[in-house]
């Protein structure tokens, strides 16, 4: 039976905004956490895609950031992770836009359920951008190198969802996410 799109989030406020730091921090506004019921994610083939944008400022030496797609009943699960993404020094609030695809690659109980991700995340603040008159924005590739699936996790629970970053280095970049989408694309009636 054929499916069809449905958008389960859209964020219409700006997130907190979120410093350089060793662990992990929400990009997104509380509102924009929802759960997933269980049994929701139900089935191999179910698609998910994420879109997301807002500003980032980064400092003289501003390392990487890496992104997270998290689930689970706190969304504690880092489902798909982002390559770490190398920024340019001093850049001060320029655009950034994420767009991911997910796939669910197996379903069940316990670490049984996996999820494949692929998408790109582009901003003036990728090293190898140009300036703006000069060419723009550059993209980085959620997952370089050797793409993989993410860490299993259990679709049989209520899931709670969260898009997080963590920078490399603790000096003060910064980044707010200004929207939020998240779009199931197999729904099935």
């Amino acid at each position: 039976m054929p499916g069809y799109g449905s958008c389960l989030v859209v964020q219409t406020v700006d997130s907190a905004t979120i410093t350089s730091s060793a662990a992990d921090q929400s990009i997104l506004a509380a509102a924009s956490k929802i759960v997933l019921p269980s049994n929701y994610i139900n089935a191999p083939g179910k698609k998910f895609w994420i879109s997301a944008s807002g500003r980032i400022t980064t400092v003289a030496a501003p390392g990487t950031v890496t992104f997270k797609f998290k689930l689970g009943p706190t969304a504690n699960i880092a489902v798909s992770t982002s390559s770490a993404i190398t920024h340019i020094a001093s850049k001060t609030n320029v655009g950034w836009f994420l767009d991911v695809l997910f796939t669910v690659r197996s379903v069940g109980s316990g670490t049984a359920a996996t999820i494949f991700g692929q998408g790109s995340f582009e901003s003036e603040s990728v090293i190898g951008s140009a300036v703006p008159t000069l060419g723009g924005p550059q993209s980085s590739l959620w997952q370089q190198a050797t793409p993989v699936v993410g860490t299993g996790f259990d679709t049989s629970v209520a899931n709670q969802l969260d898009l997080t970053a963590i920078w490399t280095t603790s000096t003060t970049n910064t980044l707010v996410t200004h929207s939020f989408s998240f779009m199931d694309l197999t729904t099935t009636p």
